[in-house]
């Protein structure tokens, strides 16, 4: 079986994420409201759990302390932040990610560093596409594309350099800028630039091409 995920939130965002990803994860969902799994369906292959999804207790009993990934998807931006900051900070799940409704909590969520879904429509495919994926810092879906901020893997892919044209050509990217791993320089880059392994990148990512292209991010 796959990763031990919890959504957090059983909306038409979260049965929806829900049942994509119970088909090869262990999945169990918190909601407060019990008339709300019935959105989940026949399909779904997972647990579910009555409960508020930044209490401890309730999220222990939905296995948080063995968790990969939690998903917060209420609506509502603050049950949200509360949720992954419990996840990240006390029980230090490896991938916590969010819903995010005020585009003005951006900020916010970027400075603590967590990891976010910005938008009124496919979210829930974008999430699946993130939690699938591990790939790094989401800043931002812009129509049919995603802005992502993440850690070049280079050594992974047994490299010691790349030209940016390079690394954009075959996977139809555009890298936006990039800083180097000691911080010692940034740039927004040309096309015979150079990037190294561990370089901080931000790069704009066709939705369909985010997984494929996961293989130059560190997880």
């Amino acid at each position: 079986m796959g990763s031990n995920i919890i959504v957090v939130g059983c909306g038409r965002v979260g049965s929806q994420l829900a049942g994509l990803l119970s088909e090869d994860n262990n999945v169990c969902v918190i909601d407060k409201d019990p008339d709300a799994f019935a959105s989940l369906g026949r399909s779904f292959n997972g647990s579910v759990i009555q409960g508020v999804g930044f209490d401890e207790e309730v999220l222990q009993r939905a296995g948080i302390e063995s968790c990969d990934c939690v998903a917060a998807v209420t609506q509502y931006d603050n049950a949200n932040l509360m949720v992954v900051e419990v996840a990240s900070r006390l029980y230090h799940v490896p991938h916590v990610i969010a819903r995010l409704y005020d585009p003005e909590h951006e900020r916010a969520y970027e400075q603590l560093g967590l990891d976010y879904v910005c938008g009124t429509s496919l979210v829930a495919e974008d999430m699946f596409a993130k939690i699938s994926a591990g790939h790094g810092s989401h800043i931002e879906n812009f129509g049919d594309f995603e802005i992502l901020r993440f850690s070049l893997d280079l050594a992974g892919n047994d490299l010691k350099s790349i030209r940016v044209s390079d690394l954009e050509k075959p996977h139809d990217v555009r890298i936006v800028a990039f800083e180097r791993a000691d911080g010692s320089a940034s740039s927004i880059p040309a096309g015979e630039s150079v990037l190294y392994d561990g370089d901080s990148v931000v790069a704009c990512v066709r939705h369909g091409l985010v997984e494929q292209f996961t293989r130059w991010i560190q997880e």
